[in-house]
């Protein structure tokens, strides 16, 4: 890798997708608006008050930090294993003096633009659901790109190792939508047993999620700093992981 050639990978993928631009959010953004809108203004008027927030309000940050992993890992399962196995676009990339690791930089990098977008969409529009964000919302963001740097890696982990478009059912079923229901979105974490709490804390969605939350309302509680560096932490070992993987995968 030389500098940011892998700025390289991003841009030729921007392109690509600005021509299907439309169908790209709305596929990306559909579930969290429609849940959203069914669990906030439908079950949320049965529901009390929830760490000093409405229901809405309550799970209004979560649903933004979940639109960021939907949006970053699909784009590196199915879209990156399009380019890698179908189109063929790895290996005309691997031809230019471009390689693996601006390959894999440049697709993460890539994602994780497009789940901070997805994110951003997502804030914009809870105003027009009656939750207003603080102004320490924009300190969000860089949180929200290291949460899509994160996925995007892990989508990219599984594109390496898949050997067709079905075995992306599994990591969806088993892996995205578990994260989705369990990491603090749609209840309060407190409220659980000890040993289920600490699970629930330390999957990769719920400290996105918890910051989300601080950030939104201007909040701070809790080892925020903490929650930050771990995440960073994973997300470095995600990135050099599917580094190895692809490597492996595309030079045998």
């Amino acid at each position: 890798m030389n500098g940011f050639h892998f700025l390289t990978i991003w841009l030729r993928n921007f392109r690509v997708w600005r021509k299907y631009i439309l169908s790209s959010l709305i596929g990306n953004l559909g579930q969290p608006l429609l849940f959203l809108l069914a669990m906030g203004y439908g079950l949320g008027r049965d529901i009390k008050i929830i760490e000093g927030l409405s229901y809405l309000q309550f799970i209004a940050p979560g649903l933004v930090a979940s639109a960021v992993m939907y949006s970053a890992a699909f784009e590196t399962t199915y879209g990156s294993y399009t380019r890698l196995s179908i189109q063929k676009t790895y290996e005309a990339i691997l031809i230019t003096p471009l390689g693996v690791t601006d390959l894999v930089l440049g697709e993460i990098v890539w994602a994780a633009s497009k789940g901070v977008l997805a994110g951003i969409i997502m804030l914009a529009m809870l105003p027009l659901f009656g939750v207003w964000p603080s102004l320490w919302t924009v300190a969000l963001l860089p949180v929200l790109f290291l949460s899509g740097l994160f996925f995007a890696a892990f989508g990219l982990i599984m594109t390496a190792l898949a050997t067709n478009y079905d075995f992306f059912n599994y990591f969806t079923s088993l892996v995205i939508t578990p994260l989705f229901l369990f990491s603090g979105i749609f209840f309060s974490l407190k409220t659980m047993a000890p040993k289920a709490r600490l699970f629930f804390e330390l999957l990769p969605l719920t400290p996105t999620v918890n910051l989300a939350r601080m950030f939104c309302y201007g909040q701070f509680q809790g080892p925020w700093l903490l929650q930050i560096g771990g995440s960073l932490l994973l997300t470095s070992i995600t990135v050099w992981l599917a580094i190895v993987l692809l490597r492996r995968r595309l030079i045998q």
